[in-house]
C-alpha cells in the first residue's frame, strides 16, 4: 500500500489533481477520527468534524506545491500539521484571539500526533516486536479505515476507551449502558476490527 501512496505523491506532484484527491480522499476516516477527538477536547458543539476535514483538504490542494516529502509518512505527518493549524484558526475565532498563538499550534501538533500513536496502537498486539509497532503510525489510517466499516456502537466503545482513554464506567455513562454490555460491546468491536484490519492490511 505505501507503494501504491507514493505513486500517487508522484502523480500529484506531477500536476495529476485526480491523484491528489485520491490521496487525500484515502486519508479522510483517519483525519476525521483525529478531528473528532480534538473537537471534544476543545470546541464540542462548535464545530462538525466532516467539515474541518473538508478545510484541511481545500488546504492541502492549495499548499501540495510546497509539500517536499515522498513517502506515506511525510504526508501524513504533514496532513496532520494542516489538521492542528486549521484547529488553531477555529479555537482562536471561537475563544476571541485574534493573533496567532504558535504554542497553541504546537500543543494541537502533539495532541494529534498522540492520538495518532494511540489509534495506530488498537490492533497491534502488545507483544509486538519492538520493529513491528515501530510501523504503528502508518498503520493508524489504516486502522481508522477499518473502524469506519464497523456499526456505530462498536466504533463508539472502541473510540472512547483506546483513543480518549476513558474507563469502562465513563463509557457506560457516556453511552448510557451498562457497565457489563459496554465491556462485552467493546469486546466484540475489537474483535471485529482486529479481523477487518488484518483483511485490508
Amino acid at each position: 500500500m505505501t507503494a501504491e501512496i507514493e505513486q500517487m505523491i508522484e502523480e500529484a506532484r506531477a500536476g495529476d489533481v485526480a491523484a491528489l484527491g485520491r490521496l487525500l480522499e484515502r486519508h479522510r476516516n483517519y483525519l476525521r477520527l483525529l478531528a473528532r477527538i480534538e473537537i471534544g477536547r476543545r470546541l464540542q458543539g462548535k464545530l462538525d468534524a466532516s467539515d474541518l476535514v473538508q478545510e484541511v483538504f481545500l488546504d492541502a490542494h492549495r499548499y501540495f506545491p510546497a509539500f517536499r516529502g515522498a513517502a506515506e509518512n511525510q504526508f501524513v505527518r504533514w496532513l496532520r500539521e494542516i489538521l492542528a493549524g486549521t484547529l488553531a484558526n477555529h479555537v482562536r475565532r471561537y475563544f476571541g484571539t485574534q493573533a496567532r498563538d504558535v504554542r497553541l499550534e504546537q500543543e494541537l501538533t502533539a495532541a494529534i500526533d498522540q492520538s495518532s500513536y494511540g489509534l495506530g496502537l488498537i490492533a497491534v498486539d502488545p507483544h509486538s516486536s519492538p520493529s513491528q509497532q515501530a510501523i504503528r503510525e502508518e498503520q493508524s489510517v489504516l486502522i481508522a479505515e477499518a473502524l469506519a466499516r464497523l456499526p456505530a456502537d462498536y466504533q463508539s466503545a472502541i473510540f472512547l476507551r483506546h483513543v480518549e482513554g476513558l474507563t469502562f464506567p465513563q463509557i457506560a455513562e457516556r453511552l448510557g449502558r451498562s457497565v457489563d454490555s459496554v465491556e462485552k460491546l467493546w469486546l466484540r468491536g475489537l474483535t471485529r476490527l482486529r479481523r477487518e484490519f488484518g483483511e485490508q492490511a
